[in-house]
């Protein structure tokens, strides 16, 4: 990054920012649902691996 000199700053100009909106009892929410499940099995067996399948899901709604 290079210094600036002062010469090259009194050059700058400035500009105000115009008056922004609020956003004020402007309701915004987000309804979310996750689930996760998950099945395994390992029934009447010695020294085996088990194996599990799971599944994930999210749902989400805005308003």
């Amino acid at each position: 990054m290079q210094e600036i000199t002062f010469a090259e700053l009194d050059t700058e100009m400035v500009a105000m920012l115009p008056s922004k909106e609020t956003l004020f009892l402007n309701f915004n929410w987000a309804n979310v649902y996750a689930t996760n499940s998950s099945i395994a099995l390992n029934a009447a067996t010695l020294l085996s691996q088990a194996n599990s399948a799971a599944m994930q899901n999210v749902w989400v709604s805005q308003h």
